[in-house]
């Protein structure tokens, strides 16, 4: 297997809800190697009701251990009490030797549980400590409680989705959690690995789901900051006010979407729908509608896959909606390696989301599947140097599983 590109990064993931187990299989993907460490026994109180009916995909731990769960592959499980004294011992050995620990706890938790960036730095300077929260470490909204929703509204960005006249539309919990959230912690885990190399120090990453979405604002605050125009839902060209921007219903039910929004892609879409006189009018707002209805009527002649196969080959932005369904038969899906069929330790199979960062010299890996709770807690005791003895005595007091 060639290398990868975090070989030898020992990672410490306290984290359970979606930003950060997003975040470390990142950084699991790449190469390094994730401890989830996680509480022994059945869950209880409100990781119960996070955990949901064993056997479902909800929101919390009850599909943690599933082998169907992408977020926890490439990743170990030990289960520790943190508030037993074994279980913090067994923790500060740890930290001894991590690169990276990723938590998301309320800003104070960590501090109040013995496990905060200046407690554990002190035992590890080298350590790289990231905190993923709603709001961030500071400010008047650091101890509000909150979710995807919460931050995006918070962010400005829910107030441009969705259609005119209409309230916003709520976009599943993509953009605070995994992109403003996980996925930011994970470029700023990686920067501030660059840049121990060059401090010899780990540092504090103080990652807010909030900031994240702004950041990926950036271009429409650009805008907005050079003209003080505020955008109007579902009245910009990039969220459906133009025709040559949209997305249309087709005979069979399946939608169409269409890109073409330079003056030649508009061009080519006329004449690929036989309606060359349009070509003339792309930015004639008084002829708008009639053009959008004309789309409209036109698309419901053929299929989506027709009208994909004769617009793609007249250099027009085209593309399919696929539902989840039908995504892994695409075939730029198939080419890129996007949907994985695996193998599970019992033989069966599974099927799993792909890795996109493409690396031609040190690529990702998937090596493992997600781990049962404690699935590796002898492996890791013996590798801190406990006995079978020690682990068994601990295990029978509740402070590993």
């Amino acid at each position: 297997m060639p290398q990868t590109p975090l070989d030898g990064i020992k990672v410490l993931d306290l984290t359970k809800l979606a930003p950060g187990p997003f975040c470390t299989m990142i950084l699991g993907d790449l190469g390094a190697d994730v401890v989830k460490i996680e509480e022994p026994g059945p869950p209880t109180g409100r990781r119960a009701e996070q955990a949901g009916k064993a056997g479902t995909e909800g929101p919390g731990a009850a599909f943690s251990g599933s082998p169907f769960n992408a977020l926890n592959r490439n990743k170990k499980s030990i289960g520790l009490n943190l508030k037993s004294g074994p279980g913090k011992e067994v923790f500060r050995r740890m930290v001894q030797r991590a690169d990276v620990l990723v938590q998301e706890y309320r800003p104070g938790v960590a501090e109040r549980l013995g496990i905060g960036y200046e407690q554990l730095s002190f035992r590890n300077d080298r350590l790289i400590y990231c905190a993923i929260t709603g709001y961030g470490q500071d400010g008047p909204y650091r101890n509000l409680v909150g979710h995807d929703l919460n931050y995006i509204a918070t962010a400005g960005v829910l107030s441009i989705l969705g259609r005119a006249g209409q309230l916003p539309t709520i976009p599943h919990n993509l953009i605070a959690d995994y992109a403003g959230g996980g996925m930011h912690a994970a470029i700023g885990i990686l920067a501030a690995l660059v840049a121990r190399t060059q401090t010899g120090r780990g540092q504090y990453v103080d990652i807010s789901m909030m900031d994240g979405s702004m950041a990926l604002m950036a271009q429409s605050f650009a805008s907005f900051f050079a003209n003080g125009l505020l955008p109007a839902r579902g009245e910009t060209p990039l969220d459906g006010a133009i025709p040559n921007y949209n997305v249309y219903e087709t005979k069979d039910g399946k939608i169409i979407t269409i890109g073409a929004i330079e003056p030649w892609f508009f061009a080519n879409l006329c004449r690929a729908l036989g309606r060359e006189d349009l070509v003339e009018h792309e930015y004639n707002s008084a002829r708008r509608a009639e053009i959008h209805e004309s789309f409209r009527a036109i698309f419901r002649t053929r299929t989506r896959d027709e009208w994909f196969e004769i617009l793609s080959r007249t250099d027009v932005c085209v593309g399919k909606m696929n539902t989840l369904d039908e995504v892994e038969a695409d075939p730029q899906v198939q080419a890129r390696k996007m949907i994985v069929e695996l193998d599970t330790p019992e033989g069966r199979k599974v099927k799993q989301v792909g890795i996109s960062v493409k690396l031609s010299e040190t690529p990702g890996s998937i090596r493992s599947l997600a781990p049962t709770l404690g699935q590796h807690t002898e492996e890791l005791m013996h590798g801190l140097g406990y006995s079978d003895e020690q682990i068994e005595k601990w295990r029978a007091d509740g402070s590993i599983k």
